[in-house]
Parts: C-alpha cells; structure tokens; sequence
C-alpha cells in the first residue's frame, strides 16, 4: 500500500509539472504572437517573423500559418507557401490554410499549385463560394466555358446578387451563345455595381 501511495503522490507531481509547462509555453506563444503582431502593424516583417521564431515549433499548426502569412507580406512567396504546406500537413483539412497558399502562389505566377489548392478545398467543402469561383475563372480562361458554367451556376445559386458571379456566369453564358441568360446576369450585376464597365459592354453583346 505504501508503495501505491508513492506512485500516487509521484504521478500527480509529474501531471502538475506537464501543466505547468504547458501553462509556461503557451504563455510564451502568446508574448510572442503579440510582439509579431505589434511589428506586423508597423510593416515591419523581419522583426515580425524573428519574434515568432522565438516559439516556432516544425509541427505547430498556428506558427506555421502566421509564418506562411508573414513572408506572403515580405514578399518571400517560396517561404511562404512552404510555411503553408506544413501547416496544411499538420492539419489536413485546414481550409484556411490552403487559402493562404493561394496568396502567395498567385504571385509567384504558379498558378497550377493554386488551382491544386482550390481543388483540396472544394474536395473538403464542395460548396466553397470562393474556391468555386475561382476554379471557374479558372476554366473560362481556358475557355472551357461549359465547365466553368457549372461552378458560377453554383455561387450564383448560393448568392444571387453577388456581383462577381453573376459577371463571370453572364460572360461565360454569353460565350456559349445563351445571350438572353446572360442578359438577365449582367443586369442583375449592374443592380449590385450600377454603371460597371465590363458588366455595361456584356449588356450590350446580349442584346438578341
């Protein structure tokens, strides 16, 4: 019996020292993230990503993403797209993480890993207003009008008087020929942004 209550007694002090470091380290992550974000608004990037780096862990979901946000604003596309994937490897179906990669990969003109992400993200969330949005632009510029129909259809549905979709669906209804469809889209644009340009020229191409 004696030696039970030892182990007790010894167990529940190594419990207590697991939560007190923890306590500690996550103490440590929040002075951390305060000093990057007091930097960050500053724009000062360098200091922003050195105070992470002070608590920065391979593995940690939420360094990793700030980190991969951080070199997007310093403009070190490749770091942060890296910073990125490893959150999205810590967290496989972060959404929010492959959103971020996008930013950086957009800019770097490596298109094909952002059209990758936005894939991911519809195979988690089918019904993702963005990423079926942009998938769709992506099509239409490929000119594959049919597909890309699809996906606007999609956000238009979900939002239907949301300018950009009803744009790109009224563009893309009116290069399959559906002049009166698009019509009735870039007339609705128009309700939502009245005197728009592109919307006001794809009016006039409706015309039957």
């Amino acid at each position: 019996m004696e030696i039970l209550k030892k182990s007790i007694i010894a167990l529940g002090a190594i419990v207590l020292l697991t939560i007190n470091v923890k306590a500690q380290t996550a103490e440590e992550s929040q002075k951390a993230f305060k000093a990057s974000y007091t930097n960050e608004y500053k724009a000062n990037y360098t200091n922003a990503i050195a105070d992470l780096q002070k608590v920065y862990k391979a593995d940690n979901y939420e360094t990793n993403l700030r980190m991969g946000w951080l070199h997007y604003m310093a403009k070190q596309y490749a770091k942060s797209m890296e910073y990125y994937q490893k959150a999205i490897d810590s967290k496989k179906y972060s959404v929010e993480a492959r959103f971020g990669f996008v930013k950086p990969a957009n800019e770097s003109k490596a298109y094909d890993k952002a059209y990758e992400k936005y894939e991911e993200i519809l195979k988690i969330d089918p019904y993702n207003s963005s990423a079926n949005y942009w998938v769709g632009v992506t099509y239409y510029t490929a000119k594959k009008y049919d597909i890309a129909a699809k996906y606007f259809e999609l956000v238009v549905n979900m939002y239907p008087f949301d300018y950009d979709a009803n744009h790109m669906l009224g563009w893309t209804y009116l290069s399959l020929g559906r002049k009166a469809e698009a019509k009735m889209l870039f007339n609705q644009a128009l309700c939502n942004r009245p005197g728009d340009v592109s919307a006001t020229d794809g009016l006039s191409k409706s015309k039957l």
